[in-house]
């Protein structure tokens, strides 16, 4: 299933520098295996702010809540999820 997923990152007041620049570096690793895996396809940065906009391609609504909570930045995330199916205008792939 594909899923379109918007993930703004609020990092609280007075969070440790440390704590911030370690989870931001893990969370650069475990973004690049999800891709890796395919389960990440795409990822998108907004621009003008600590945000981005992504397209996971995962099995269910389980698998995408399990994928998102392994995020070391999660805690600090508001997400926004839209389930995607196929339009009937659109070109097949």
């Amino acid at each position: 299933m594909l899923y379109l997923v918007q993930m703004d990152v609020r990092i609280p007041d007075g969070a440790d520098p440390a704590l911030v620049e370690r989870r931001r570096v893990e969370e650069r690793a475990r973004s690049q295996e999800l891709q890796r895996s395919g389960e990440w396809r795409h990822l998108w940065r907004v621009a003008g702010r600590y945000a981005n906009v992504s397209v996971f391609d995962v099995a269910d609504h389980a698998r995408l809540h399990e994928v998102l909570s392994t995020l070391p930045l999660f805690p600090w995330m508001a997400i926004t999820v839209t389930p995607l199916t196929d339009h009937p205008s659109a070109l097949p792939s």
